[in-house]
């Protein structure tokens, strides 16, 4: 049940097989067994032991998985920080977790030995790899930790959420197992290693023998560049966030193009994905079409394969049913499970469930996601939005996410964020637009859009138009950032009228 194991079983296999590539450096699986090996008698002589958690603070390179193969074949656990992280937050992450050691790029050592002081040991990441040295392959047991991915904290501190190797095993085998790759699959890598997307790139490649290419955070969104790569490198498997497809169908031309004939499975999660961007992509390709669905605490526990019915429907598209062996189910506010066409809050129990916070007591019981969704007939469920999003205005409860994804519907709207101005009898609500590509908005067209679908209640009280919406790290939107944003571009603010019964 290990993860490290997956790409120890594949250089065995096929050692000269390409395992990680990209504009960072190439490794075929007998490098990466043979340098993670070495690291590992590196951080063992550094007295990092089983059960230890160890910093892993570096841009994204072959390096980096390197030294992630090498954390876990001590029975460690590794705790990624992106290189754009500032020391501080490095170094908070590292007190946290109580970490036994740091790998960092050697320009980063300096600034953080400042940080932390002579308490924890650091090293070079990129360091040569010591002589040839006997095999390190840890026993784990399904419960020991395996990673700790930090997220924000509602108290405005990280935290830790704790990942098993039996949770990351359990999302792992079913990945393979619904996508059957095999050794002659090309993963895409798009997302940061601090990022739960990034999972299924590194180890269901692995699993089977077949290449990831990293994707550098300087062309995760550069669309013209991004979009020649998926066809320069022949990917078979694509995994990211909507928003990174939709800058690549709206800027990066990719749509201009016929679909690479190796591309075989589009994979999108994080966010809702705009019913019009759906279509286009089904259109433009025969590959199969995944919206999975996961918090961080587990990662992907449900997911909807898009069909000719998604397509066709003036629909949002569903999250769909458990994978993995996790059972979900919505629960209403008075605390029974939600009926058919009923609102609840999503709940998920099974194997792909973290172990917990790290410093916090161990998690028991079901996961309560936060999010708010609809049961359909089917079985599925339908995301709505976040229930800690959930905002009054005017004495009406209104979910932001609800508003955005009606906007989205239109054919002519690319992407769309809604916020909240204001508080009390002052608050309204704030749309921000993203047109498609080669097309123009109207504001009237789309306020009646809108109150086709809307109540009065939900309609948007101002509009603006972007060039694209901002995001964070990990490719999803920065709602802090729009009215930045806005200003920034100098965009004009269209307050909207709100529409007579005879346009509704």
């Amino acid at each position: 049940m290990s993860l490290h194991r997956l790409a120890i079983d594949s250089a065995a296999r096929e050692p000269g097989r390409p395992a990680v590539a990209g504009p960072t450096g190439d490794l075929c699986y007998a490098e990466l067994d043979y340098a993670a090996n070495a690291l590992a008698h590196r951080l063992r002589a550094m007295g990092v032991a089983a059960g230890d958690r160890v910093v892993l603070w570096a841009d994204k390179s072959p390096d980096f998985v390197v030294a992630m193969q090498a954390v876990l074949r001590l029975g460690a656990a590794y705790v990624p920080a992106d290189g754009a992280v500032p020391v501080a937050r490095v170094a908070a992450m590292a007190r946290d977790c109580t970490a036994a050691a740091v790998l960092t790029s050697a320009d980063r050592l300096a600034v953080l030995r400042d940080a932390l002081g002579s308490l924890l040991p650091s090293a070079d990441l990129a360091q040569e790899p010591d002589p040839e040295a006997a095999p390190v392959d840890a026993e784990v047991a399904p419960d020991d930790l395996a990673y700790i991915l930090y997220t924000s904290g509602s108290t405005g501190a990280p935290k830790g959420v704790c990942i098993s190797h039996g949770n990351a095993r359990a999302f792992v085998d079913w990945a393979v197992k619904e996508l059957g790759p095999g050794p002659q699959d090309r993963f895409a890598n798009h997302a940061p290693f601090t990022f739960d997307l990034s999972v299924l790139d590194l180890y269901a490649a692995f699993a089977v023998g077949a290449s990831v290419h990293l994707i550098p955070s300087e062309l995760a969104y550069a669309p013209a560049q991004l979009a020649e790569l998926i066809h320069q490198w022949r990917i078979t498997v694509w995994y990211s966030v909507p928003s990174a497809l939709t800058l690549l169908m709206r800027d990066g031309a990719l749509l201009d193009r016929p679909a690479p004939e190796a591309l075989r499975a589009v994979l999108f999660a994080g966010e809702p994905f705009p019913l019009p961007q759906v279509r286009a992509l089904a259109r433009w390709t025969g590959a199969r079409l995944l919206n999975l669905y996961g918090p961080t605490e587990t990662n992907v526990c449900l997911r909807h394969e898009v069909g000719p019915a998604d397509v066709e429907n003036d629909r949002p598209l569903p999250i769909g049913t458990p994978v993995s062996g996790d059972h979900a189910w919505a629960e209403t506010p008075d605390g029974r499970p939600a009926a058919v066409g009923e609102v609840g809050e999503l709940l998920v129990e099974g194997p792909t469930v973290m172990l917990g916070y790290w410093g916090v007591q161990p998690h028991q019981g079901p996961y309560r996601t936060g999010d708010l969704v609809r049961r359909l007939p089917d079985g599925s469920f339908e995301y709505l939005g976040r229930r800690d999003y959930m905002v009054k205005v005017r004495g009406h409860r209104v979910e932001p996410t609800e508003v955005e994804t009606v906007l989205a519907l239109h054919d002519d709207v690319a992407e769309a964020a809604v916020v909240v101005a204001g508080s009390g009898m002052d608050a309204r609500l704030v749309a921000y637009v993203v047109p498609a590509r080669g097309r123009e908005v109207g504001v009237l067209g789309l306020r009646r859009h809108a109150a086709q679908r809307l109540p009065r209640y939900m309609l948007a009280d101002e509009i603006h138009f972007l060039s694209q919406l901002p995001h964070n790290r990990n490719g999803k939107t920065d709602r802090a950032a729009l009215t930045e944003a806005a200003r920034a571009e100098a965009v004009v603010s269209h307050p909207t009228e709100q529409p007579h019964a005879s346009e509704r």
